[in-house]
């Protein structure tokens, strides 16, 4: 990676966290979100196609993470960028099990720094409270701006982007020094890459879970899959058949619906 890729992609991480200066919907909700991260990455590092191989994968593991009260157990946003490229760093050559396994390490890698880092960034935004205290009390309303913008936001950039240049910077050295890909064994990448699997299966019957609400509704999925899978139809094409039928059931409801009333 060049110096000004480890910039983009370590701005990004910024921008993917909760509290960014674009907002969380934008930010959190969005750029932070595993899919978009890992596109972003790879129109960075210019291997879109490798980076969403991974990309989906960490999506569909990551689908069950929340953060109730503001308490982050797993940061996607570091989770992701820092996975997709250390993935798109040492996985040349490799097949789509081992690189796979390898974004899992690296997540794994991204994940505890910025859960660390957040935890930092919160004991660094408590004395913030008391000068927005002060100013609140003197009736300063317009200076409010300095302890929840200026200053929030100095903190979060500073635990967010400079950490994440390190590690950049890091995997991009050690990756001229050595094959840093080679240096683990082969069963342990395809172990990941199978415990991967098994996550994102896992994430998958979490959003299953929720969506059903009748027994034959299983039926509906399953019909899905055995065509996607099964009968090789385009994932795209079997979405669009599924929102169009789905309107039309609704609609056909609707009807029955207002005739009964």
């Amino acid at each position: 990676m060049t110096m000004a890729q480890i910039v983009l992609i370590g701005l990004f991480i910024y921008l993917g966290s909760i509290g960014s200066i674009v907002g969380n919907t934008i930010g959190w909700y969005a750029l932070g979100r595993p899919l978009v991260a890992s596109f972003v990455v790879g129109v960075i590092l210019g291997d879109v196609p490798l980076a969403m191989t991974v990309g989906i994968p960490l999506q569909i593991m990551y689908m069950g993470n929340v953060t109730p009260g503001g308490a982050v157990a797993w940061d996607l946003s570091y989770a992701t960028y820092i996975g997709t490229a250390g993935a798109l760093v040492f996985g040349k050559g490799m097949n789509s099990t081992e690189v796979i396994g390898l974004a899992v390490v690296f997540a794994g890698i991204g994940g505890l720094v910025g859960q660390l880092m957040w935890n930092i960034s919160y004991a660094l935004n408590l004395p913030l409270n008391r000068v927005a205290n002060k100013y609140a009390e003197a009736g300063a309303v317009k200076k409010m701006f300095i302890p929840n913008v200026v200053l929030g936001q100095l903190i979060g950039f500073l635990c967010r982007f400079v950490p994440a240049l390190i590690v950049l910077t890091s995997m991009t050295a050690a990756s001229a020094q050595t094959d840093f890909a080679s240096l683990i064994p082969g069963w342990v990448t395809t172990a990941l890459g199978v415990f991967g699997g098994m996550m994102a299966a896992l994430g998958m019957g979490i959003i299953l879970s929720f969506l059903y609400k009748k027994q034959y509704h299983i039926v509906i999925f399953l019909m899905g899959f055995i065509l996607v899978t099964y009968f090789k139809l385009n994932v795209m094409a079997v979405a669009v058949v599924a929102i169009i039928t789905a309107v039309l059931y609704y609609a056909a409801a609707s009807r029955k619906e207002a005739g009964n009333a």
